[in-house]
């Protein structure tokens, strides 16, 4: 895999535990966006948008390769981690990119507790949000945002294996 110490928005869990922490001093509203960013489309764009206009800071986690395997099967993902993380942190209303190895957020969540933690509307209630209950044990907020789930990797592969 490529340094991804070479992105420049790239930060490790542990540098992002202080940037959480500086930023909350500061009263600034820190928000964490998720997501296996497989090939990049409108959605993703509008969805990373919406979730920087709830903050200050919008941090983005990239499931790692192993974990989009695990989720979604061997066949995916399309893109690289390394370039899913390029992508990401390519678009302007991100600050900062990490990557995470589980299949949930949560474990993330519970380290960096950043005040909102904004999911696509993949989902019909914050409460609908499997990490919902780990967002609410430490005092944050889930939201919702981004343009209706008309925008799925899935389906422009679809698209594509149909041509």
């Amino acid at each position: 895999m490529d340094d991804l110490t070479t992105i420049a928005k790239y930060r490790t869990v542990e540098q992002l535990v202080e940037i959480v922490q500086e930023a909350k001093a500061q009263g600034k509203t820190v928000v964490l966006g998720n997501g296996a960013f497989d090939l990049l489309h409108v959605g993703h764009v509008r969805y990373l948008q919406g979730a920087k206009a709830l903050g200050d800071l919008l941090i983005v986690a990239v499931n790692s390769d192993v974990s989009v395997r695990s989720i979604k099967g061997s066949t995916r993902p399309i893109l690289q981690e390394y370039d899913r993380i390029c992508l990401v942190a390519a678009i302007a209303a991100v600050d900062y990119v990490t990557s995470f190895d589980d299949t949930k957020v949560s474990r993330l969540l519970r380290t960096l507790k950043p005040d909102i933690h904004a999911k696509g509307t993949d989902y019909r209630t914050p409460e609908q949000v499997p990490e919902a209950a780990v967002v609410a044990e430490y005092g944050g907020r889930t939201a919702l945002v981004g343009d209706p789930k008309d925008h799925s990797t899935t389906d422009i592969i679809g698209k594509i294996r149909s041509l």
